[in-house]
């Protein structure tokens, strides 16, 4: 029903899928680029309904309560515990998702790296820790505005060298075209 939904509403809005999720790839952390608008979730989401990739996102899980609980986890929202671990400090987001991916066959947590919807001149690099954690590699998911495509792009495995990896990964970025240009990735 979501596919056919999916399909419904890129076909109305006139984008297309390109690419596909790499073949035999079950654990992974997707990050969405480039997020400039709110309408990102909407395109991303139905992109990869389309593209039979089981992508989820986190959400505190405070917020998955009621009507609107039921709907976020629909569109593939996961509740974040932070739960207190050894000692009496709560566990970070980061630690939380790397716990997930640990404790799963297959998981695809998708992860926005800007932070916000506004230009960010570097990136929050909580998606490389969880990646390298995990032992997964990082996907990168893109909207470009300009062509209408929605798609899959590189697969990056992380090597530690979190500098260099990003930069890749952002040169990849500047190719793509955001709703708002002007707070993309420069």
């Amino acid at each position: 029903m979501m596919k056919l939904l999916a399909k419904f509403v890129l076909w109305i809005a006139g984008w297309k899928v390109v690419g596909g999720w790499p073949e035999g790839l079950k654990k992974a952390v997707l990050i969405a680029i480039p997020h400039t608008s709110n309408w990102d979730l909407l395109y991303a989401r139905a992109a990869f309904f389309i593209m039979d990739v089981p992508v989820r996102f986190t959400i505190k899980k405070e917020i998955m309560v009621g009507p609107l609980g039921w709907l976020i986890k629909a569109l593939g929202g996961i509740a974040i515990d932070r739960k207190k671990v050894s000692g009496k400090r709560k566990q970070t987001y980061t630690e939380a998702m790397i716990n997930m991916l640990k404790q799963r066959d297959e998981l695809v947590i998708m992860v926005t790296p800007e932070g916000t919807r506004s230009y960010a001149p570097r990136w929050k690099t909580g998606f490389y820790h969880i990646a390298m954690g995990a032992d997964v590699p990082v996907v990168i998911g893109f909207l470009d505005y300009k062509k209408k495509e929605a798609g899959i792009g590189p697969v990056i495995y992380p090597n530690g060298m979190i500098d260099e990896q990003i930069q890749e990964m952002m040169a990849f970025g500047r190719t793509v075209t955001g709703r708002h240009p002007e707070k993309g990735i420069r």
